[in-house]
């Protein structure tokens, strides 16, 4: 087995995803935040696998938890371009004096479905059909609906996705188009969860566990490689919009894979951005910073009560992954940024005309957040800034129409 499941909490080795999946993704502990560690694994040899055409992130299959390649289900996902986006750097030079590199990691341009949950949708479909998984459920307000439904179909799993009642009709047709089940809740996302948790609980069906996922993480880990493969280094500043915050802790666990065979890199500052609409990470860390980052700070958040956002995916009003994510930021040297969500359609017009890419509102959550870190003095000379920026605008008409308002004024 070149790989096995050890749990954050207590420390128990579980074993393989088969064990994982038959003891309902918990551990003995009732745990369900499980790492994969790959006992015999280096990663000196990564450049190896650097070397002619990348098609998706299973050219990184010896540091993936499956076993065998026949198992992959892949629609050329992961190998995405990394563009320097060089109008960014002339801001930064022209207005702050800043000299910097700063690079858009485009997951509109995913091969499966135009999102970062595509990675995570390939992995999960590959692990699940090893393990003779033949149903599995999710709650989603778009992009791991649309993701999981696509992958898991190209499977043959069957798949039951729960989404609030404000989903796009466009990512409803296309999940329904997959052949599978789309179940819309009568309430909020909040609902569709426990509908989703209610199913699990009465028939069985295996249900995500969520941002921790071991399958989630371990396939968002490999954005490091890519790093590596198109950039010849790490960044010094990491940022990307944050709900659920799988993308920085999975960012942070490949660091800690490739670490000992790379000791020259440092982990990157953390720089994680919500809009003010729905921003209980950022108002949690400002009460720590404001108390001088107490012992236990990472525990010391709220639910925000009245989240009027637009922007589905970036809806976790309740910062459940907050204890796991501030330490990472913390400890990187990082900080959370709010920006205004009625400023958005105004940066996407900026996108567009600079780069003649539209990009989603949760993208450009990112995107915004890069220049109000300017603002605050987060960016430094010769910083190297990689924005994770994670969906095109396939499924926000609505973000599509308001840039169009403002670009036709």
């Amino acid at each position: 087995m070149k790989y096995k499941l050890v749990c954050k909490k207590c420390g128990e080795t579980i074993g393989s995803f088969r064990e994982w999946f038959a003891n309902d993704q918990k551990c003995k502990c009732g745990s369900n935040y499980a790492e994969v560690v790959y006992p015999e694994t280096h990663y000196h040899n990564l450049p190896d696998y650097f070397k002619g055409e990348v098609k998706s992130h299973f050219q990184y299959f010896e540091y993936l938890p499956l076993e065998h390649r026949e198992n992959i289900v892949s629609c050329n996902e992961g190998a995405i371009p990394m563009e320097r986006w060089k109008h960014m750097e002339r801001t930064a030079k022209e207005q702050y004096g800043i000299d910097c590199k700063v690079y858009m990691y485009r997951n509109d341009l995913n091969g499966g479905t135009a999102s970062f949950k595509d990675v995570s949708g390939s992995l999960a479909a590959s692990v699940m059909k090893e393990n003779g998984v033949k149903e599995y459920c999710l709650a989603s307000t778009g992009n791991a609906g649309t993701a999981y439904a696509t992958y898991l179909a190209k499977a043959g799993i069957k798949f039951t996705c729960f989404s609030p009642n404000w989903v796009d009709d466009k990512t409803a047709q296309t999940i329904r188009q997959t052949g599978q089940t789309l179940v819309v809740s009568k309430g909020t996302y909040g609902d569709a969860k426990a509908e989703c948790a209610e199913f699990h609980k009465q028939s069985g069906v295996m249900m995500s566990c969520g941002n921790t996922d071991p399958i989630r993480v371990e396939s968002k880990r490999t954005i490091v490689f890519e790093c590596l493969r198109q950039m010849g280094q790490l960044p010094t500043v990491y940022m990307q919009a944050v709900a659920g915050g799988t993308s920085p802790i999975a960012f942070e666990k490949g660091f800690r894979d490739i670490r000992p065979d790379y000791p020259q890199y440092h982990m990157p500052r953390m720089l994680l951005v919500q809009q003010d609409e729905c921003d209980p990470m950022v108002t949690a860390w400002e009460w720590a910073k404001e108390h001088n980052f107490p012992v236990d700070f990472e525990h010391h958040y709220e639910a925000k009560k009245d989240c009027h956002t637009r922007i589905g995916i970036l809806t976790a009003a309740n910062p459940g992954n907050y204890p796991i994510v501030a330490p990472l930021v913390r400890n990187s040297g990082g900080d959370f940024i709010r920006v205004e969500e009625a400023s958005l359609p105004r940066f996407g017009l900026q996108m567009k005309r600079q780069t003649g890419v539209l990009m989603g509102p949760a993208s450009v959550v990112c995107y915004a957040g890069f220049y109000r870190a300017l603002e605050q003095g987060l960016i430094k000379q010769n910083d190297v800034v990689l924005l994770n920026c994670g969906e095109g605008s396939l499924r926000s008409q609505w973000f599509v129409d308001e840039v169009a308002k403002l670009e036709n004024k």
